[in-house]
């Protein structure tokens, strides 16, 4: 099998390590286990839990502990409709190696994370692409979705939010992609792992998985929750689907790290907290990237409703590869190109790290743009 080469975690593994200033990372800074036990009030008892564990596989599809407290995070699923992964990234990956096989008429939004079209395609799927354009806000056009959908339609695949553009679907719409997928009985996945991050109210949309009877929702710790270093993702869906990615996760995962598990339950268990934080960092960056990107006539953007991306627009004659070298080389920060996301023009920043190194960060991009003009 050849699949296409990972543009964006190519990108990231060339340059991550290299940067003064981090626009590019996707997650809500990333929380120190120190940082973690005292949101959760446990430093002082967190060995106590620890040292008594007997380091065998552990519970194979995930703990019940932690399978309950995934739960909580939607309306209709139960420990039956949940299964644990390695990240957000393991888990997109069993839904396709699941459900899509050579032939099968397989529908993605673009621009979304290249796993959603590219494994796909690597398999043998008829890909079919639902492009998300800046004059409706990328937001998918349902109309044309109806046209893209046929009676022998496998799967369609949506990301809500969305990365790297930061828009949200409303519940009303996911309730229009499901009735689309109902009438030609197909699954529809929806990558989640941003859930948590609206810039509204609590944080939360709606998932799919409680909203479509073939609704599957991925998610994970690695970006709402701070927490990449974890690896501890999930499926939500339903639970004949679960026991088919059971089959094909046997062969690939056994069970996750059984101290993941223990510390994937202490933060879900202990979400308030941590979206409380996370949410003061997300809503308080997104203002101050809004103040910037108004007073930069060189950039344009359509405002994130919800994550920790957006798309940046630029006004110049450069290709956005060329663009984000030379940032980097000339001020040390990092984007991400558009290219990678088939989006040329534009550069995708991430706004969720820590809030003095996005404003240090812009400031410096704000030099680069007056020295290239």
């Amino acid at each position: 099998m050849k699949i296409t080469e990972f543009g964006v975690e190519t990108w990231m593994n060339e340059f991550e390590d290299t940067c003064q200033f981090n626009l590019a990372e996707t997650c809500v800074q990333s929380l120190t286990i120190a940082e973690l036990l005292d949101l959760c009030d446990k430093r002082d008892s967190v060995l106590d839990d620890l040292l008594p564990m007997r380091l065998n596989y552990g519970a194979i599809r995930g703990s019940d502990r932690l399978r309950e407290n995934i739960c909580e995070l939607y309306s209709a699923q139960h420990c039956q409709n949940i299964v644990v992964t390695h990240g957000a990234i393991g888990a997109n990956a069993l839904v396709y190696v699941t459900l899509v096989s050579p032939g099968d008429h397989v529908i993605s939004v673009l621009p979304t994370y290249q796993q959603h079209y590219s494994i796909p395609e690597s398999y043998g799927a008829d890909m079919h692409i639902l492009w998300l354009r800046e004059e409706n806000d990328f937001l998918p056009n349902l109309e044309e979705l109806r046209r893209l959908a046929t009676a022998n339609t496998r799967l369609i695949v949506i990301n809500n939010p969305n990365n790297p553009t930061g828009s949200l679907v409303d519940e009303s719409s996911l309730v229009e992609i499901a009735e689309i997928a109902r009438e030609c009985d197909a699954y529809v996945l929806c990558d989640e792992v941003y859930r948590g991050m609206d810039q509204q109210g609590d944080g939360y949309t709606a998932s799919m998985a409680d909203l479509y009877e073939k609704g599957i929702s991925t998610g994970g710790l690695s970006k709402s929750y701070s927490l990449a270093g974890l690896r501890l993702g999930w499926i939500a869906g339903p639970e004949d689907f679960i026991e088919e990615v059971v089959v094909h996760r046997d062969y690939n995962t056994i069970s996750v790290s059984m101290i993941d598990d223990y510390f994937a339950c202490l933060a879900l268990e202990n979400r308030a907290a941590i979206l409380r934080r996370n949410h003061g960092l997300t809503r308080t960056n997104l203002r101050i990237l809004d103040e910037w990107v108004r007073a930069e006539p060189q950039i344009s953007y359509v405002k994130p409703q919800s994550g920790t991306t957006a798309l940046l627009k630029y006004n110049l004659d450069i290709s956005s590869r060329e663009f984000c070298v030379r940032l980097l080389d000339s001020k040390g920060v990092l984007f991400t190109p558009g290219s990678v996301f088939e989006m040329e023009g534009f550069v995708r920043i991430g706004y969720a790290n820590a809030t003095e190194i996005l404003e240090t960060g812009l400031e410096k991009v704000s030099e680069f743009l007056a020295e290239i003009k």
